[in-house]
Protein backbone atom coordinates (compact mmCIF):
# COMPACT_ATOMS: atom_id res chain seq x y z
CA UNK A 1 0.00 0.00 0.00
CA UNK A 2 1.40 3.72 -0.89
CA UNK A 3 1.90 6.15 1.82
CA UNK A 4 2.04 9.81 1.92
CA UNK A 5 5.82 11.27 1.70
CA UNK A 6 6.65 13.22 4.69
CA UNK A 7 5.65 16.81 3.15
CA UNK A 8 2.24 15.70 1.57
CA UNK A 9 -1.22 15.32 3.17
CA UNK A 10 -3.19 13.19 0.56
CA UNK A 11 -5.85 10.43 0.38
CA UNK A 12 -4.62 6.95 -0.12
CA UNK A 13 -7.60 4.44 -0.85
CA UNK A 14 -7.10 1.08 0.46
CA UNK A 15 -6.23 -0.55 -3.13
CA UNK A 16 -3.19 1.85 -3.51
CA UNK A 17 -4.67 4.92 -5.40
CA UNK A 18 -3.53 8.81 -3.58
CA UNK A 19 -4.23 11.76 -4.92
CA UNK A 20 -2.19 14.66 -2.29
CA UNK A 21 -2.08 18.15 -1.75
CA UNK A 22 1.24 19.09 -2.37
CA UNK A 23 3.69 18.76 -5.12
CA UNK A 24 7.45 17.87 -4.30
CA UNK A 25 10.27 20.06 -3.38
CA UNK A 26 12.07 18.89 -6.72
CA UNK A 27 12.70 15.85 -6.77
CA UNK A 28 12.16 12.22 -5.17
CA UNK A 29 14.98 9.68 -4.50
CA UNK A 30 16.51 7.95 -6.80
CA UNK A 31 15.45 4.57 -6.77
CA UNK A 32 17.55 1.12 -7.86
CA UNK A 33 20.14 1.72 -11.12
CA UNK A 34 17.48 1.10 -13.67
CA UNK A 35 17.26 4.02 -16.38
CA UNK A 36 14.48 6.54 -16.69
CA UNK A 37 15.36 7.65 -19.34
CA UNK A 38 14.82 6.56 -23.28
CA UNK A 39 16.43 8.62 -26.29
CA UNK A 40 15.65 7.83 -29.88
CA UNK A 41 15.47 10.44 -32.82
CA UNK A 42 12.32 11.57 -34.89
CA UNK A 43 13.98 12.59 -38.29
CA UNK A 44 16.26 15.59 -37.01
CA UNK A 45 14.59 16.00 -33.42
CA UNK A 46 16.07 14.39 -30.72
CA UNK A 47 13.36 12.66 -28.46
CA UNK A 48 13.93 11.28 -24.84
CA UNK A 49 11.13 9.91 -22.90
CA UNK A 50 11.89 10.95 -19.09
CA UNK A 51 10.15 8.82 -16.78
CA UNK A 52 8.30 10.90 -14.07
CA UNK A 53 7.21 7.89 -11.77
CA UNK A 54 4.45 5.74 -11.27
CA UNK A 55 0.56 6.10 -9.93
CA UNK A 56 -2.04 3.93 -9.82
CA UNK A 57 -5.37 2.35 -8.52
CA UNK A 58 -8.13 -0.17 -8.86
CA UNK A 59 -8.35 -1.68 -12.44
CA UNK A 60 -11.88 -1.08 -12.03
CA UNK A 61 -11.25 2.79 -12.52
CA UNK A 62 -9.72 2.00 -15.33
CA UNK A 63 -11.48 -0.62 -17.40
CA UNK A 64 -15.26 1.05 -15.71
CA UNK A 65 -17.42 -1.71 -18.16
CA UNK A 66 -15.28 -4.85 -17.87
CA UNK A 67 -17.07 -7.61 -16.68
CA UNK A 68 -15.81 -8.28 -13.04
CA UNK A 69 -14.58 -11.97 -14.13
CA UNK A 70 -13.29 -11.26 -17.45
CA UNK A 71 -11.54 -8.31 -15.98
CA UNK A 72 -10.22 -10.43 -13.24
CA UNK A 73 -8.96 -13.46 -15.53
CA UNK A 74 -7.26 -10.98 -18.00
CA UNK A 75 -5.28 -9.33 -15.18
CA UNK A 76 -3.96 -13.22 -13.94
CA UNK A 77 -3.22 -13.98 -17.33
CA UNK A 78 -1.20 -10.72 -18.19
CA UNK A 79 0.48 -11.38 -14.52
CA UNK A 80 -0.76 -8.22 -13.59
CA UNK A 81 -1.93 -7.85 -10.16
CA UNK A 82 -5.32 -7.87 -9.88
CA UNK A 83 -6.31 -5.31 -6.78
CA UNK A 84 -3.99 -2.32 -8.56
CA UNK A 85 -2.86 -2.32 -12.19
CA UNK A 86 0.32 0.19 -12.22
CA UNK A 87 0.73 3.33 -14.13
CA UNK A 88 3.86 5.06 -15.71
CA UNK A 89 4.48 8.34 -16.02
CA UNK A 90 6.07 9.28 -19.73
CA UNK A 91 6.99 12.46 -20.21
CA UNK A 92 8.55 13.32 -23.71
CA UNK A 93 11.70 15.84 -24.26
CA UNK A 94 11.98 16.71 -27.74
CA UNK A 95 14.96 18.82 -28.82
CA UNK A 96 13.97 20.63 -32.35
CA UNK A 97 15.87 24.56 -33.72
CA UNK A 98 17.54 25.19 -30.58
CA UNK A 99 14.91 24.66 -28.01
CA UNK A 100 14.11 21.91 -25.19
CA UNK A 101 10.35 21.37 -25.69
CA UNK A 102 9.22 19.11 -22.65
CA UNK A 103 5.43 17.27 -23.60
CA UNK A 104 3.32 16.73 -20.42
CA UNK A 105 4.95 18.01 -16.82
CA UNK A 106 3.92 14.89 -14.82
CA UNK A 107 2.93 14.12 -11.63
CA UNK A 108 5.12 15.39 -9.08
CA UNK A 109 3.42 13.79 -5.59
CA UNK A 110 0.30 14.94 -6.41
CA UNK A 111 -1.17 11.68 -7.34
CA UNK A 112 1.26 9.45 -4.71
CA UNK A 113 4.46 9.33 -3.54
CA UNK A 114 6.09 7.45 -6.53
CA UNK A 115 5.71 10.03 -8.69
CA UNK A 116 8.00 13.44 -9.13
CA UNK A 117 10.93 11.49 -11.16
CA UNK A 118 11.44 13.54 -14.07
CA UNK A 119 13.78 15.99 -11.89
CA UNK A 120 16.33 12.85 -11.35
CA UNK A 121 15.76 12.05 -15.23
CA UNK A 122 16.55 15.59 -16.22
CA UNK A 123 19.94 16.12 -14.05
CA UNK A 124 21.15 12.02 -15.74
CA UNK A 125 20.68 13.54 -18.91
CA UNK A 126 22.85 16.67 -17.91
CA UNK A 127 20.05 18.90 -17.90
CA UNK A 128 18.48 21.22 -15.10
CA UNK A 129 14.73 22.47 -14.83
CA UNK A 130 15.80 25.85 -16.14
CA UNK A 131 16.88 24.26 -19.54
CA UNK A 132 13.48 23.84 -20.27
CA UNK A 133 12.20 26.42 -22.81
CA UNK A 134 8.68 24.93 -23.14
CA UNK A 135 5.97 22.71 -20.93
CA UNK A 136 2.93 21.95 -23.14
CA UNK A 137 0.67 19.64 -21.47
CA UNK A 138 -1.83 17.83 -23.18
CA UNK A 139 -5.08 18.13 -20.53
CA UNK A 140 -5.17 19.53 -16.77
CA UNK A 141 -5.34 16.55 -14.59
CA UNK A 142 -2.92 16.46 -11.91
CA UNK A 143 -0.67 13.51 -13.16
CA UNK A 144 0.12 15.91 -16.38
CA UNK A 145 0.35 19.75 -14.24
CA UNK A 146 1.85 18.55 -10.93
CA UNK A 147 5.08 19.10 -11.63
CA UNK A 148 4.48 23.07 -12.51
CA UNK A 149 4.78 23.48 -8.89
CA UNK A 150 7.78 23.58 -6.26
CA UNK A 151 7.12 22.63 -2.47
CA UNK A 152 7.49 26.41 -1.77
CA UNK A 153 5.32 27.44 -4.25
CA UNK A 154 7.77 28.40 -6.73
CA UNK A 155 7.94 27.87 -11.05
CA UNK A 156 9.53 24.65 -11.63
CA UNK A 157 10.59 24.89 -14.66
CA UNK A 158 11.37 29.17 -14.24
CA UNK A 159 12.30 30.11 -17.88
CA UNK A 160 9.51 27.96 -19.55
CA UNK A 161 6.51 28.73 -21.24
CA UNK A 162 3.83 26.83 -20.26
CA UNK A 163 0.98 25.78 -22.76
CA UNK A 164 -2.14 24.08 -21.36
CA UNK A 165 -5.70 23.51 -23.81
CA UNK A 166 -8.07 26.33 -23.66
CA UNK A 167 -11.07 24.22 -22.43
CA UNK A 168 -9.37 22.48 -19.82
CA UNK A 169 -8.22 25.48 -18.45
CA UNK A 170 -11.83 26.99 -18.23
CA UNK A 171 -13.18 23.97 -16.76
CA UNK A 172 -10.73 22.65 -14.13
CA UNK A 173 -8.91 26.39 -13.32
CA UNK A 174 -11.30 29.02 -13.94
CA UNK A 175 -14.10 27.27 -12.16
CA UNK A 176 -14.95 24.73 -10.18
CA UNK A 177 -15.11 21.55 -11.69
CA UNK A 178 -18.21 18.84 -11.60
CA UNK A 179 -16.26 15.52 -11.07
CA UNK A 180 -19.19 13.63 -10.62
CA UNK A 181 -18.82 11.40 -13.22
CA UNK A 182 -15.42 10.03 -11.77
CA UNK A 183 -15.60 6.52 -10.01
CA UNK A 184 -13.97 7.51 -6.87
CA UNK A 185 -15.02 8.65 -3.42
CA UNK A 186 -16.20 12.16 -3.25
CA UNK A 187 -12.93 13.38 -0.91
CA UNK A 188 -10.42 12.03 -3.57
CA UNK A 189 -12.41 14.24 -6.34
CA UNK A 190 -12.26 17.23 -3.88
CA UNK A 191 -8.46 16.92 -3.30
CA UNK A 192 -8.18 16.08 -7.45
CA UNK A 193 -9.70 19.17 -8.21
CA UNK A 194 -7.64 21.28 -5.22
CA UNK A 195 -4.42 19.45 -7.23
CA UNK A 196 -4.53 21.11 -9.80
CA UNK A 197 -5.46 24.62 -9.38
CA UNK A 198 -2.83 24.66 -6.75
CA UNK A 199 -0.20 23.23 -9.57
CA UNK A 200 -0.91 25.44 -12.14
CA UNK A 201 -0.56 28.51 -9.51
CA UNK A 202 2.76 29.64 -10.26
CA UNK A 203 2.16 29.43 -14.13
CA UNK A 204 -1.46 31.04 -14.27
CA UNK A 205 0.35 35.18 -15.51
CA UNK A 206 1.70 34.19 -18.63
CA UNK A 207 -0.10 30.98 -19.60
CA UNK A 208 -0.26 30.69 -23.32
CA UNK A 209 -4.04 28.17 -24.05
CA UNK A 210 -4.22 26.63 -27.33
CA UNK A 211 -6.90 24.85 -29.17
CA UNK A 212 -6.15 21.89 -30.00
CA UNK A 213 -5.72 21.42 -33.66
CA UNK A 214 -2.69 24.36 -33.12
CA UNK A 215 0.71 24.05 -34.13
CA UNK A 216 3.15 24.86 -30.81
CA UNK A 217 6.13 25.36 -33.11
CA UNK A 218 7.80 23.97 -36.29
CA UNK A 219 7.32 19.70 -35.92
CA UNK A 220 4.76 19.78 -33.16
CA UNK A 221 1.03 20.09 -33.95
CA UNK A 222 -1.82 19.03 -31.61
CA UNK A 223 -4.29 17.05 -31.97
CA UNK A 224 -8.47 17.07 -30.98
CA UNK A 225 -8.90 14.35 -28.55
CA UNK A 226 -11.78 15.28 -26.67
CA UNK A 227 -14.21 13.11 -24.13
CA UNK A 228 -11.45 12.26 -21.17
CA UNK A 229 -11.90 15.65 -20.65
CA UNK A 230 -12.96 19.10 -22.44
CA UNK A 231 -10.01 19.90 -24.20
CA UNK A 232 -7.90 17.10 -24.26
CA UNK A 233 -5.18 17.03 -27.28
CA UNK A 234 -2.65 14.27 -28.72
CA UNK A 235 0.26 15.93 -29.78
CA UNK A 236 1.95 15.17 -33.31
CA UNK A 237 5.88 15.24 -33.61
CA UNK A 238 7.28 15.11 -37.22
CA UNK A 239 10.94 15.79 -38.71
CA UNK A 240 11.31 14.52 -42.71
CA UNK A 241 9.97 11.24 -43.15
CA UNK A 242 9.21 10.40 -38.92
CA UNK A 243 6.27 11.04 -37.26
CA UNK A 244 5.82 10.03 -33.63
CA UNK A 245 1.92 10.03 -31.47
CA UNK A 246 1.69 10.94 -28.41
CA UNK A 247 -1.90 9.96 -27.19
CA UNK A 248 -1.71 11.23 -23.78
CA UNK A 249 -4.94 9.46 -21.89
CA UNK A 250 -6.91 8.18 -24.43
CA UNK A 251 -5.81 4.83 -23.19
CA UNK A 252 -4.34 3.95 -19.66
CA UNK A 253 -3.11 0.92 -19.64
CA UNK A 254 -2.75 -1.49 -23.25
CA UNK A 255 -3.70 -4.37 -21.69
CA UNK A 256 -7.28 -2.94 -20.84
CA UNK A 257 -8.23 -0.02 -23.18
CA UNK A 258 -5.87 -1.12 -26.07
CA UNK A 259 -5.81 -4.71 -26.75
CA UNK A 260 -9.37 -4.64 -24.76
CA UNK A 261 -12.35 -2.43 -25.49
CA UNK A 262 -12.77 -1.49 -22.20
CA UNK A 263 -13.81 2.41 -21.10
CA UNK A 264 -11.52 4.38 -18.73
CA UNK A 265 -13.80 5.32 -15.71
CA UNK A 266 -12.30 8.95 -15.96
CA UNK A 267 -13.39 9.59 -18.81
CA UNK A 268 -15.67 12.75 -18.61
CA UNK A 269 -17.70 12.31 -21.93
CA UNK A 270 -17.90 8.70 -22.29
CA UNK A 271 -18.96 8.73 -25.99
CA UNK A 272 -16.99 11.56 -27.09
CA UNK A 273 -13.21 10.00 -25.33
CA UNK A 274 -14.52 6.34 -27.78
CA UNK A 275 -15.01 8.35 -30.69
CA UNK A 276 -11.72 10.11 -30.36
CA UNK A 277 -10.32 6.62 -29.29
CA UNK A 278 -11.18 5.14 -32.27
CA UNK A 279 -10.37 7.91 -34.91
CA UNK A 280 -6.59 8.05 -33.71
CA UNK A 281 -6.25 4.17 -32.95
CA UNK A 282 -7.08 3.90 -36.19
CA UNK A 283 -5.20 6.55 -38.00
CA UNK A 284 -2.25 5.05 -35.72
CA UNK A 285 -2.63 1.32 -37.28
CA UNK A 286 -3.31 2.55 -40.91
CA UNK A 287 -0.28 4.71 -40.81
CA UNK A 288 1.46 2.55 -38.56
CA UNK A 289 2.87 5.36 -36.57
CA UNK A 290 5.20 5.29 -33.97
CA UNK A 291 3.12 5.50 -30.93
CA UNK A 292 4.13 6.80 -27.50
CA UNK A 293 1.70 6.32 -24.64
CA UNK A 294 2.15 8.59 -21.42
CA UNK A 295 0.48 5.76 -18.89
CA UNK A 296 1.89 2.50 -20.45
CA UNK A 297 5.04 0.74 -19.00
CA UNK A 298 8.06 2.65 -19.41
CA UNK A 299 9.34 3.68 -22.10
CA UNK A 300 5.70 3.57 -23.63
CA UNK A 301 6.70 3.29 -27.38
CA UNK A 302 5.23 0.96 -29.80
CA UNK A 303 2.56 0.82 -32.58
CA UNK A 304 -1.41 0.13 -32.87
CA UNK A 305 -2.38 -3.31 -35.43
CA UNK A 306 -5.91 -3.00 -36.06
CA UNK A 307 -8.01 -6.17 -35.12
CA UNK A 308 -11.51 -7.68 -35.66
CA UNK A 309 -12.50 -7.41 -32.24
CA UNK A 310 -10.42 -4.06 -31.00
CA UNK A 311 -6.61 -3.07 -31.66
CA UNK A 312 -3.38 -4.71 -30.54
CA UNK A 313 -0.34 -2.97 -28.37
CA UNK A 314 2.95 -4.26 -30.20
CA UNK A 315 6.03 -2.59 -27.85
CA UNK A 316 8.61 -1.13 -29.81
CA UNK A 317 12.36 -3.24 -29.52
CA UNK A 318 14.39 -1.39 -27.09
CA UNK A 319 17.21 0.70 -29.07
CA UNK A 320 20.80 0.75 -27.08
Amino acid sequence: MLTAASAVTGLILPTGMAIAQAAPAVSSPAQSGNAGHYRFRVGDISATVLSDGLIGGPPRVYASDAPEAELQEVLRRTFLPTDRLTLNLNTLLIETNGRRILLEAGAGQTMGPQGGRIFDNLAAIGLRPEDIDVVVVSHTHPDHVGNLRTADGGKAFPRATIFAPRADWNFFVRNDPDLSYMPVPEDFRRNFAAAIKRSVEPVTNGIELYEAGAEIVPGLTTLPAFGHTPGMANFFVQSGGDQLLLTADLAYHPIVNVDRPWTPGPDRDKDTALASRRRIFDMAAADRLLVLGFHYPFPGLGRILKTDTAYAWVPVNWQF
